[in-house]
């Protein structure tokens, strides 16, 4: 019996689950009601399991039906993916590259990976977007970017898929004049908080309401790392950098690296990783760069 369980009757379940009414899931299907009540009796027979309770005016989901309901999305959505790679693989090479970039990504990786593709592609076009964290996401989540290279959003979308890339070591950074700049041991959030820390704002609604790594009250907020870096060397304020863009700063002595009481060792990383829709996951020229951002 269990072999016989459809993938449609896997979606049905799920519209109705989230729908939260077999009427609801019909219209959402674009089925009768009486469809989506008969799919679900059948699916109930074959399982052997009560996925609903119908006692009531509207249909509940039962234990049984909320911990199968996990094992049915994770199913429908590696048939989406299944479907997607396969019309990947059917329509060939993709028209252009295009590829929404996180500011903090070492642009020296990214200059190889181009140059790698430019040399195995050099017939397909490049459009690349450099932005910071929902800046990075929104271009992939409507279309305008296949693949996204993110680390300062760390909330993903359901819509996306999401594989690891590479860790960017971070550190805390004031200008030589400022004066934390002759703090010796670890700043503590009452010190830090008495000072203006310099941060990225998004560009995007994305992450409205939540912040990454702010532990002060007193904040200036910039759209762009170009103005964060020279507000530090200025000595307007304090903030978290890519150790890869201030290292030269930090030896030549105009930027000075202070330990935060409250960050844990994991903080001092962002993690990196490749997003792309589910439903259209890179071509082969989407999967060389990737493979060469990931191993150099």
């Amino acid at each position: 019996m269990l072999d016989a369980v459809t993938l449609d009757q896997l979606r049905t379940f799920i519209a109705a689950a989230e729908e939260g009414s077999f009427s609801a899931a019909g219209r959402k299907l674009r089925r009768a009601q009486s469809v989506v009540s008969q799919t679900l009796a059948n699916l109930e027979l074959q399982l052997g399991v009560t996925l609903f309770d119908r006692s009531a005016r509207y249909p509940k989901l039962t234990d049984e039906g909320q911990a199968l309901l996990a094992d049915a999305r994770a199913v429908a959505g590696h048939m989406d993916t299944f479907k997607a790679h396969a019309h990947s693989i059917h329509e060939g090479l993709e028209p252009e590259l295009s590829v929404a970039v996180d500011v903090m990504f070492p642009m020296t990786a990214l200059t190889c990976a181009v140059g790698h593709s430019r040399e195995a592609y050099p017939h397909t076009p490049l459009r690349l977007y450099v932005e910071a964290l929902g800046g990075v996401v929104q271009p992939v989540l409507d279309g305008r970017c296949r693949i996204g290279i993110v680390g300062s959003l760390p909330l993903i979308s359901d819509e996306l898929q999401s594989e690891p890339l590479q860790d960017v070591p971070m550190v805390t950074v004031v200008g030589s004049a400022h004066p934390l700049a002759k703090v010796r041991r670890a700043v503590s959030d009452a010190a830090l908080a008495k000072h203006v820390q310099l941060v990225l704002t998004d560009r995007t609604s994305l992450s409205a309401g939540r912040d990454f790594g702010v532990l002060s009250p007193l904040t200036w907020r910039l759209a762009d790392m170009g103005a964060k870096h020279a507000f530090l060397l200025a000595g307007f304020g304090w903030g978290n950098m890519p150790l890869h863009m201030v290292a030269k700063d930090i030896k030549a002595g105009n930027l000075v690296a202070i330990k935060v009481e409250s960050f844990r060792p994991s903080q001092l990383v962002m993690p990196m990783r490749v997003v792309y829709r589910k439903d259209a996951p890179p071509g082969p020229a989407g999967r060389t760069f990737i493979s060469k951002l990931r191993n150099g």
